[in-house]
């Protein structure tokens, strides 16, 4: 009897078809393994009950990263085997398989690394079955050295042997190289003139410039970063200077955890998620004197948190080491722009903001930033704040209604992601940035078009967000009418809900949902900005059925740049409020100013929770005009949590009554009560945690009011984590309440959220007919 077990999901480049065979072997099996264009496939010839017992331990025994999504068990036509094989991978049928992020250094190439009697010492591409690039060098399905950008590179007879070698930790290892057959290093001046030597002496030449204090633009996995000495504050100044980004954070590599340990605070959840094969940059507290002396001033002004990161290819790692101290490692771009990737944008765009350029000839496909998450302090929720190297494109969640249709849905437009469902399968892409700079429009596009052609498939349906002057929704409508396919748009702050409730499985539930959607942005379905609303979700239905109070919305994109003009909207007829908002501004600025909102009576309102945050930031003294989005709330956080570490959760006291009389929550209630605090005294950091505690008690007020009592949370606000502990702290166990888990609340998840959403009302309307019909025939 031959049977064959096709397994989908994350199967390939995981080291899947080296453990099938050796499964196989240890069983005394006969037959083949191949990659296929659609996940494994695997041939036996036994009997039906080894059959299901070798089916049951290749699930239960796969390699760690591998995620299996789908396993069909089958009989057929009898093919007999002399021994058992790995085959060439079937290149017939479509393209149906989840595609595996890149992988972090594992544990045992990083020993290699280090070790001068392995002959991959200081090799700095070394990779085996279990670590190394994956999606980011993928031309085409399924994964196999001949469809990378490995392709170009022969392995040497050493490499071949372990290529073939069961008993090989790089058996079957498709990145497989070594310093006889290297992937190969290149140093450039920024004034183009090339520098000579071995990697051992390049990598010599860019340690020296680092302690020189220069900035050196180093290729990764994913595109370049900027690398230079993070305890140099005249060094980090520069960097900042050419890059004009003058308070944004900025990321710090450590060598290693004991090296980072002298500076963060690092918890075991922590360490296991930096040291994951995900391996993204986390947000710790860091400690009130850093060991290594950071320039912690100039690395995230006003802030207590750093995000930190651990080498997660060789090559960072041997100039980490090599270098000793922590080291700067923002992304290799002018501010605005994509991140550079190929060598010659690197070469063309990089002279500007770093004095040498370490390239290689290894080619990247896909472009990547660094994925960033935290934790929250107390309940340990995981937030997302950035979805890219090491966690995109998977996404692996309960099946929605419809997931065999044919849809793609472009998003938003800050924190662009494309979402595509195919052949059962969901993909999102990983962060591509904001998509108001014409070069970022098109880096968005030449992902897409890239990811079309790797599964070679047209969309027969497109969904984008409703607002018409975002790029993405444009692109959608271009891209209808080339197609000649239906363009649907969806409600940005529904795609939010959408998102968590099929995040968290909540799609098929009777019992009604509170979405809490708070962001900067969305455009409304009564044409104003919303960012501050409740909307109820049951039965494929969404209904917004609250929201906070509108204020205007003054000067268009100017509003979310300026704090302060947020608190000039927020605090007319504020009694007090004037004193606090006229500081803000020059007299001239006064003038003009201080009349809009007397002006704005048929102006743009909007409900932004968001803005809400920058007033009160503003208020606070905190920040009139920022350099980078959300910077206001970010240091309106930092106050908060600052109080709430030394006084506790209960100390603070809610500017808002514990019922509420309307479906709106009073923003101007809010901000009277933060102006009357700052005149009685109160330091900063209290009212801020009044504020945050005031959204709290807003949010089960609301849930009171209604008698709703599964909540879900999406939105940028919610990447706030003292708020997000906060909710739990006062909500638990009475409500029951639901976060993202695998995607971020910021606009990254409004891709995905706008395919839930389709198939959430799509079966609705179904729904809807077929109980009609019921209805119809019994009335005949």
């Amino acid at each position: 009897m031959t049977f064959h077990l096709h397994l989908t999901g994350q199967v390939q480049g995981v080291g899947f078809r080296p453990f099938v065979w050796q499964l196989a072997r240890s069983m005394k099996l006969n037959g083949s393994v191949s990659n296929g264009a659609d996940g494994v496939h695997i041939y036996v010839n036994t009997d039906s009950g080894t059959a299901q017992e070798f089916s049951d331990r290749v699930q239960n025994e796969a390699p760690v990263i591998a995620r299996i999504q789908a396993v069909e068990l089958r009989e057929v036509s009898p093919s007999w085997f002399t021994d058992f094989s790995i085959v060439d991978s079937l290149e017939t049928g479509l393209a149906s398989l989840q595609l595996t992020p890149d992988l972090a250094l594992c544990d045992a190439c990083r020993e290699e690394l280090t070790d001068p009697a392995n002959r991959r010492f200081g090799y700095a591409f070394t990779t085996c079955t279990h670590c190394g690039p994956r999606y980011s060098i993928l031309q085409k399905v399924p994964y196999d050295r001949p469809t990378t950008a490995m392709a170009p590179f022969s392995m040497c007879v050493d490499c071949e042997r372990e290529y073939t070698d069961p008993t090989n930790r790089r058996f079957y290892a498709q990145t497989n190289a070594c310093p006889n057959c290297p992937v190969t290093l290149s140093l450039f001046l920024a004034s183009g003139q090339s520098a000579t030597g071995s990697q051992t002496e390049l990598l010599g030449y860019v340690v020296d410039a680092l302690g020189a204090g220069q900035t050196v633009a180093v290729k990764g996995v994913g595109g370049y970063l900027l690398l230079c000495d993070a305890t140099n504050a005249h060094a980090i100044a520069l960097l900042r200077a050419r890059k004009h980004r003058p308070t944004k954070p900025l990321a710090v590599l450590y060598s290693n955890v004991s090296q980072l340990r002298t500076d963060c605070h690092l918890a075991n959840d922590e360490l296991a998620l930096l040291t994951s094969p995900a391996s993204p940059i986390m947000l710790l507290d860091r400690r009130f004197e850093t060991g290594s002396r950071l320039a912690v001033d100039q690395l995230a002004p006003g802030l207590n948190q750093l995000g930190v990161m651990l080498p997660y290819v060789p090559l960072l790692a041997l100039i980490a080491e090599s270098f000793g101290l922590p080291l700067v490692a923002t992304s290799g771009n002018v501010s605005g722009s994509p991140i550079c990737y190929t060598n010659q944008q690197a070469l063309e765009q990089l002279p500007a903001v770093a004095d040498l350029i370490l390239t290689h000839n290894r080619d990247i496909v896909v472009p990547q930033d660094d994925s960033v998450m935290r934790l929250s302090p107390t309940y340990r929720q995981s937030i997302v704040l950035r979805r890219s190297r090491g966690l995109a494109p998977t996404l692996m969640l309960p099946d929605l209604t419809g997931s065999n249709s044919n849809i793609l849905a472009l998003g938003a437009s800050l924190k662009s992601t494309f979402a595509w469902q195919l052949r059962g399968n969901r993909y999102v892409s990983q962060y591509l940035g904001d998509l108001e700079s014409y070069d970022t429009q098109t880096s968005f596009r030449a992902t897409l078009n890239h990811f079309l052609g790797l599964f070679e498939a047209t969309p027969k349906l497109i969904l984008a967000d409703k607002h018409e002057g975002y790029f993405s929704t444009q692109l959608a409508r271009e891209l209808a009418t080339i197609w000649g396919v239906p363009l649907v748009a969806v409600q940005h702050h529904e795609a939010h809900l959408a998102a968590v409730l099929a995040e968290n499985g909540l799609t098929n539930g009777d019992k009604p949902v509170l979405g809490v959607i708070w962001d900067g942005t969305g455009y409304g379905t009564d044409g104003q900005i919303w960012g501050g609303e409740f909307i109820d979700y049951q039965n494929g239905v969404f209904n917004r059925i609250g929201h906070f109070e509108y204020f205007d919305a003054l000067l268009g994109d100017k509003m979310p740049r300026e704090p302060r003009l947020s608190a000039l909207s927020l605090a007319v007829n504020v009694p007090g409020a004037n004193e606090l908002v006229r500081s803000k501004f020059t007299e001239k600025e006064w003038s003009l100013y201080s009349r809009l909102p007397e002006l704005s009576n048929s102006r743009l309102k909007t409900s932004s929770v968001g803005r809400l945050f920058d007033a009160v930031a503003a208020l606070l003294g905190l920040a009139d005009i920022v350099s980078y989005e959300g910077e206001a709330a970010l240091l309106l956080e930092n106050a908060a949590a600052g109080y709430v570490r030394t006084n506790g959760y209960e100390a603070a006291k809610s500017y808002l009554p514990d019922t509420l009389r309307t479906r709106y929550v009073p923003t101007q209630a809010i901000i009277t009560g933060v102006v009357r605090d700052s005149q009685a005294g109160y330091s900063t950091s209290q009212i801020a945690a009044n504020f945050h505690y005031t959204l709290v008690k807003a949010v089960g007020a609301v849930a009171r009011q209604k008698g709703i009592w599964q909540l879900a949370f999406s939105g940028g606000v919610f990447q706030n984590a003292l708020l997000v502990d906060w909710l739990r702290h006062e909500l638990e166990p009475t409500y029951q309440l639901y976060f993202h888990r695998q995607l971020s609340p910021n606009d990254e998840c409004i891709s995905f959220g706008q395919l839930a959403h389709h198939a959430l009302t799509t079966a609705n309307t179904s729904r809807l007919k077929t109980e009609t019909s019921h209805v119809l025939s019994h009335s005949r």
